[in-house]
């Protein structure tokens, strides 16, 4: 069964946006007249998905009011509401009920225009707890490696603090996970990086995919810009 569920980590402060994230929350970030979320809402339903699960925090009733079911964007959206932050995991782990067997994550500030079907494939084929897709970062170089990636294609180190000689890419910003590895995880507040990612790790259960498709983030200010430029002539 093709993974058709997509999770979007929506709840962020957007701190980096300055006083623009005071006022809406950063996925709901004017790029072309609409908000950058739902550009990626639409895009992910080209590619076959369509049905979504919107973690939203900070000003999150505002993505509420304007999304609503998704049924006026033709999926389906439901949502889960952190009445504190709990970062990427601990939101996900809320949603725990509401996920599927197999599902995808993708951050609600950026997006990869990517052929989705090949790393679900190798997600399905390698029966990794994970999987994350991994930007080569050669041509051209646009942020600091983070990963190790060994030549059996597992994760061998994350780090996005650190910038090693042996990293050979960097996290793009799509993951599949099993609910399973969710039901694994304790409820509070923490992120996936630092906590689900080393755990999988440790055991060789995750898999990288590696992609020449550039990311685009709007969580800073000269994202932001970029993406107002240059969204159109993606994919």
């Amino acid at each position: 069964m093709a993974v058709k569920q997509v999770v979007i980590l929506a709840g962020g402060l957007g701190t980096r946006l300055g006083p623009l994230t005071k006022v809406a929350p950063k996925p709901m970030m004017d790029v072309y007249g609409r908000p950058f979320l739902e550009h990626l809402i639409l895009r992910l339903k080209a590619r076959g998905f369509d049905d979504f699960i919107l973690l939203v925090g900070h000003l999150g009733e505002q993505i509420i009011q304007y999304f609503a079911d998704g049924s006026e964007l033709g999926v389906r959206i439901r949502y889960s509401v952190e009445k504190t932050l709990l970062g990427t995991g601990g939101a996900l782990k809320q949603a725990e009920a509401m996920l599927d067997e197999r599902f995808m994550v993708v951050y609600g500030d950026s997006y990869l225009p990517l052929d989705y079907a090949k790393p679900m494939a190798l997600f399905e084929t390698s029966g990794t707890q994970g999987l994350i897709t991994v930007y080569d970062n050669i041509r051209p170089k646009i942020a600091k490696n983070n990963v190790v990636l060994g030549t059996d294609g597992l994760v061998k180190l994350y780090d996005k603090k650190t910038e090693r000689s042996s990293m050979n890419g960097v996290e793009a910003g799509v993951l599949f996970l099993r609910r399973q590895t969710v039901a694994g995880l304790e409820p509070g507040r923490f992120s996936l990086e630092q906590t689900l990612f080393p755990k999988l790790i440790k055991g060789g259960d995750l898999m990288g995919y590696v992609t020449s498709a550039r990311f685009w983030d709007i969580g800073t200010l000269e994202g932001l810009e970029a993406a107002r430029r240059t969204l159109h002539d993606l994919d």
